[in-house]
């Protein structure tokens, strides 16, 4: 019996041999189908990373593009095509003349005027041949990148293009009265774009285009123009109250000596009517001061001036006409800028955002540091004069936005369209004959010490002055709402649209 039960043991585990191997089979198996799974899927992930790596190159090397394209627009940049490559973009652009920057790398050619080159421009003559009758250039002008510093490679992208666009290339009315080839401009108080160029900025159309090694590529486009920069107290920009605001406080009052003999000399606040594509504005006050002891100053002489002789006080008309239209202003300028502190904060806003700044050595700046600016109607700049500054023998004509912290010496042969401050030393001078004037508004106030430079203690702003020569010439300050708007200081290149053209 014991035999049996041995062999009846045995056949039973017979009958189960060959299952564990089956299960470490089926593992395995399981096991590399996982595997296998999770090699595709990290194949699958890494092929995704490197394309959204190649993606997002592409795309940030077209938009450093466009940023140093946008980024050289701006006149006191230092790498600005004023500064880097004079006369590459005209003012105004005119329609259909596109310039380039080329970013070649090593020895190869970048010509996108030219079809056959590597990197053709074919975007422009799909934009504006059709719509608008312009082909691309060939040649058309160039300037090199700058985005290859001390030998060390920039961003891969090719080319930008500047040109300037019109209602005709947006296929856009902008006016209501059908569209046209000419030039679009940018109303930064609107918010609009308009055909008017005076008071306004150029838009200019930016396209840049990237490839990389692996041969991805991208195209973007911008629309920019220049807007005005942010100035405290100042939220629409400069505005005033008076053709001529003499500010000063309650403790050391103004002064102010008109040419006495000049029957033609004039401060007038109607607004002029004689700018082109501008609609003048309500008259304002011919002069404004802070303080109502002032008025009497003005009119009548005293605090060291002579004030306004009888005979010609008619001329100095605004609001009140004939004159003299002199008025307290205090409630009607910014309270925040009534005070030395606040003043030159104004003026320190105006110096960061200036396109061009003098600093006078061994003497005053003179009329010649104006000269080579290359100011114009449609290019008003920023000027900030730290210093003195002496027009004597200068007869020439300023556009835009004049700032002076020291003696302003006004020779009437000069002339300026926009507005002028004398903010620091407070003090204007003038003895010569001419036929000059200032079109647009003046202001004189005395914030710092002259002596030691030193801001003055708040609330009380110094003693300003303006005093003229018995037998000075000149017309006079005319208020012009259209060449204060014209002189804002600029802040930058504002982007009006963004986007991606398809390849």
């Amino acid at each position: 019996m014991k035999f049996v039960k041995v062999r009846g043991t045995i056949r039973k585990r017979r009958s189960e041999a060959g299952i564990a191997l089956l299960i470490a089979i089926f593992v395995l198996l399981l096991i590399s189908v996982v595997a296998i799974a999770l090699i595709v899927s990290s194949g699958t992930e890494s092929a995704m990373a490197g394309n959204y790596r190649t993606a997002t190159g592409v795309y940030y090397a077209a938009l450093a593009g466009l940023e140093e394209g946008r980024g050289r627009l701006l006149a006191k940049n230092s790498g600005s095509f004023k500064n880097t490559s004079s006369g590459l973009i005209p003012t105004p652009l005119p329609m259909g003349q596109p310039v380039y920057i080329i970013n070649p790398v090593g020895g190869e050619t970048v010509a996108p005027w030219d079809p056959a080159s590597t990197y053709p421009d074919k975007e422009f003559n799909a934009e504006f041949f059709i719509s608008s009758g312009f082909s691309l250039p060939n040649p058309s002008p160039s300037t090199a990148s700058l985005s290859t510093v001390a030998g060390v490679q920039g961003p891969l992208y090719k080319w930008v293009r500047i040109n300037a666009i019109s209602e005709k290339s947006l296929n856009l009315d902008v006016d209501a009265d059908g569209k046209d080839n000419n030039p679009l401009y940018y109303d930064s108080v609107l918010s609009k774009l308009t055909t008017n160029p005076t008071g306004t900025q150029q838009v200019f159309e930016i396209t840049s285009f990237a490839t990389l090694p692996n041969g991805s590529q991208k195209m973007l486009q911008y629309l920019v123009a220049l807007v005005p920069a942010s100035l405290p107290s100042f939220p629409s920009g400069l505005s005033f109250s008076a053709a001529l605001t003499i500010a000063g406080g309650s403790t050391n009052g103004v002064a102010f000596s008109a040419p006495t003999s000049n029957a033609s000399y004039f401060v007038s606040g109607v607004d002029l009517t004689s700018v082109p594509y501008c609609t003048a504005g309500p008259p304002v006050r011919a002069i404004g001061v802070f303080d109502s002891a002032d008025v009497t100053n003005v009119k009548s002489g005293g605090n060291g001036g002579t004030g306004i002789p009888i005979g010609t006080q008619p001329n100095y008309n605004g609001i009140v006409s004939p004159g003299p239209d002199v008025v307290d202003v205090s409630s009607l300028f910014p309270s925040t800028l009534q005070t030395p502190s606040k003043l030159d904060n104004l003026a320190q806003s105006i110096m960061a955002n200036a396109d061009v700044g003098i600093i006078p050595t061994g003497g005053p700046a003179v009329g010649s540091d104006l000269t080579p600016l290359g100011m114009s109607p449609t290019n008003p700049m920023t000027v900030v004069v730290k210093g003195d500054l002496d027009l004597t023998g200068w007869h020439n004509t300023g556009y835009g936005l004049l700032l002076v912290t020291g003696n302003l010496n006004y020779d009437p042969d000069a002339s300026w369209k926009g507005a002028v401050l004398v903010i620091g030393k407070g003090t204007v001078t003038g003895s010569r004959s001419g036929s000059g004037e200032f079109d647009g508004a003046f202001f004189v106030a005395k914030t710092r010490d002259s002596t030691t430079g030193n801001l003055l203690p708040d609330p009380d702003l110094g003693k300003a002055s303006l005093i003229f020569d018995p037998n000075m010439g000149s017309v006079g300050i005319k208020y012009s709402s259209c060449w204060i708007k014209a002189s804002q200081p600029t802040g930058s290149f504002k982007i009006l649209s963004f986007h991606e053209l398809s390849q």
